[in-house]
């Protein structure tokens, strides 16, 4: 009987945390830089839902991801995020909020941290 509390503690450590394949998917292949506090943004681009901490964009052959300080209810990779931006960038500290399919408000509000490009290898 001792042996079944660790037993579940030991399934605990071992389960995948969610979101670790979606972020691993975003940033196979490429190698990261140094974190920046804002990216441009250009109208056919927009920032992407990857997990429920994770925002990722693309620019070129960069993909910028913005991990946000704690997971963010609503955010879903179906969601379509409402942002909050000026001066035509993403930065540090903007305000995104998620809309579920189907919904017409918006979830709570998620502040935007530093943005971590991965670029791929030349």
């Amino acid at each position: 009987m001792r042996a079944f509390p660790f037993l579940l503690t030991l399934a605990a450590c071992a389960a995948p945390q969610p979101g670790r394949d979606e972020f691993a998917a975003a940033t196979a292949g490429r190698t990261a830089g140094p974190a920046q506090d804002c990216v441009p943004v250009e109208s056919q681009q927009a920032l992407r839902v990857v997990d429920s901490r994770t925002l990722a964009i693309e620019v070129g052959r960069t993909t910028w991801i913005n991990r946000l300080e704690a997971p963010c209810p609503g955010l879903e990779p179906t969601s379509t995020l409402v942002t909050e931006t000026w001066g035509g960038r993403y930065c540090r500290g903007d305000h995104v909020r998620s809309l579920s399919p189907g919904m017409s408000i918006p979830g709570p509000v998620c502040v935007l941290s530093n943005f971590t490009p991965y670029r791929m290898a030349r």
